[in-house]
């Protein structure tokens, strides 16, 4: 059995909002994931994006014999894997044609980052905690691969403004960015709470008291920039579906619209050339109106309000 790492730290204050402490993960959509892949007893799935293994544990309790591979660009969601029916590589989805050719069942992306690796990972994912400002999914970044911090302290205003507007959809980018460039004039920009001290001084009183911490947006859109998530998602597909057997499905579970932009395109574009067909919601599952997107019920939403911005896609392979 797979054993999940809990956090049970407590986190420090951060800039304009109250003490929080560290959450329990919980995996959004999971049963409906893992129904719609319609799994046999001895299917073969990746598990494309592991984390907390929360989607592999559930399917092993389900289906006992089903074999898993598993991949994580993050080695340290390893380090509790004990079971042997679940083989895992440390690489990004990106990459898993290195780790597979062909012969699996179903796929699944879960592109949401879980609530431990924001927590404990000490990169910088989230400005709850002080941490120095990496935003990489590597667990042991490299001096010469890209973080955060090359990015608020080096790019220029323009490319830091066209960053978090395209990646964070965030309205203020323009503000943002020339603060950032004024800030590190005085000082280098190096941990979180340096960042969102800059944020928190260029956008609007109001703004700061919004339900949406001020910070979120242009917190994804660096995480985005640093691990080149879009180009990232759509490899990753592509390079699923062709290892993926006739009659296999991928699941997708994304959080913001430019994720599921990207998988609906995909989704619509192998539908069109008749080497796919969406699974629809309407008929098979709980949906929000749109028969091709699934999310979550009002009662998970209640139990986890993360859940609340995640939609699933599933597509089948017909040839």
């Amino acid at each position: 059995m797979v054993t999940i790492q809990r956090g049970s730290r407590k986190t420090s204050r951060p800039i304009g909002r109250k003490v929080m402490r560290e959450s329990i993960h919980k995996t959004v959509l999971l049963n409906e994931t893992i129904e719609g892949l319609n799994l046999q007893n001895k299917s073969v799935v990746l598990d494309a994006t592991f984390g907390g293994g929360g989607h592999s544990k559930a399917i092993l309790e389900k289906y006992p014999n089903v074999k898993i591979i598993a991949l994580d660009q993050d080695k340290s969601v390893s380090k509790s894997l004990i079971d042997p029916r679940i083989s895992f590589h440390n690489l990004n989805f990106r990459d898993l044609d290195k780790v597979l050719e062909k012969g699996v069942d179903g796929i699944i992306f879960d592109l949401g980052l879980s609530s431990d690796q924001l927590e404990n990972s000490g990169r910088g994912f989230s400005f709850i905690k002080n941490e120095p400002l990496l935003m990489t999914m590597k667990e042991n970044p490299r001096p010469e691969d890209l973080t955060a911090s090359d990015i608020v302290n080096n790019w220029g205003e323009k490319s830091l403004a066209d960053i978090i507007y395209g990646y964070g959809e965030e309205r203020f980018s323009r503000r943002i960015a020339k603060g950032i460039i004024e800030a590190r004039k005085k000082n280098k920009i190096e941990t979180t709470w340096d960042l969102v001290k800059v944020i928190e001084n260029n956008v609007p009183v109001a703004y700061r008291k919004g339900r949406l911490h001020f910070a979120t947006k242009t917190f994804q859109a660096l995480r985005i920039a640093v691990n080149d998530e879009l180009r990232t998602l759509q490899t990753g597909l592509q390079k699923g579906f062709e290892i993926l057997e006739k009659g296999g499905r991928i699941s997708v579970i994304s959080f913001h619209s430019l994720e599921d932009r990207i998988v609906k395109r995909f989704y619509k574009e192998k539908e069109k050339k008749g080497e796919a067909k969406l699974i629809s919601a309407r008929n098979e599952f709980r949906s929000g109106g749109n028969k091709e997107v699934i999310l979550a019920s009002a009662e998970e939403i209640k139990n986890n309000p993360r859940s609340r911005s995640g939609k699933l896609r599933i597509l089948e392979k017909k040839t």
